[in-house]
């Protein structure tokens, strides 16, 4: 027979794993950040389409009543999308990409320019948009990165982005220290690009 006693002991377990998955999740996307291109891989969580596991887990970790969130056209047009967010972080949404900490894209053949979303200040870089970016998979078209937490060169392949996407980041690159950053999830792994990258087609 379950007791009271239990009932609760279950709760605070289902507690621990869970604030220990979103710590985990964090660690995991500020090494990502340290060491651009390089993929790791999260206990991702389940959540309504178009979600990811990792995606789902970034928002969970990362996201909270003080950090706007912006929805592409796919996010938006799942009404479930919304209230997920609101239940499971309380980060409000906004139709702005300029008043947003984050934007979840789940389409990135037809996402803004980088330039729509917030680029932070000279004083304040970190006030800048991060966007999280839904891509098919880590393979395909591979792209050669350089610059801080990279020695040489790292080599990464990404499936499904624009194909102009090493010109926007060449662009964005140009505005540093201002410029977003991107993280990049497929199912329940993920990458980070951050905005001091130089990137080019791998050879």
């Amino acid at each position: 027979m379950t007791t009271l006693a239990d009932s609760a002991s279950d709760k605070d377990v289902m507690a621990f794993d869970a604030a220990f998955a979103s710590q985990a999740a964090f660690r995991a996307v500020m090494n990502c950040m340290a060491r651009p291109g390089t993929i790791a891989t999260l206990k991702g969580i389940a959540a309504p389409a178009p979600f990811t596991p990792a995606t789902a887990a970034l928002v969970k970790s990362l996201a909270d009543y003080d950090s706007p969130i912006w929805l592409d056209a796919s996010f938006s047009a799942a009404p479930e999308t919304a209230d997920w967010i609101r239940f499971h972080t309380g980060a409000p949404l906004t139709a702005d990409p300029a008043k947003a900490a984050f934007a979840l894209i789940a389409d990135p053949q037809a996402m803004p320019a980088l330039t729509q979303f917030a680029q932070g200040s000279e004083e304040y870089p970190d006030r800048s948009t991060t966007l999280i970016i839904q891509v098919t998979s880590f393979s395909g078209p591979a792209f050669e990165l350089t610059g801080p937490g990279i020695k040489t060169s790292r080599v990464i392949a990404i499936q499904s982005l624009p194909a102009n996407f090493i010109d926007l980041m060449a662009d964005n690159r140009e505005l540093f220290p201002r410029g977003v950053d991107l993280i990049l999830t497929a199912g329940t792994a993920i990458a980070a690009l951050p905005r001091s990258l130089r990137i080019a087609e791998a050879r």
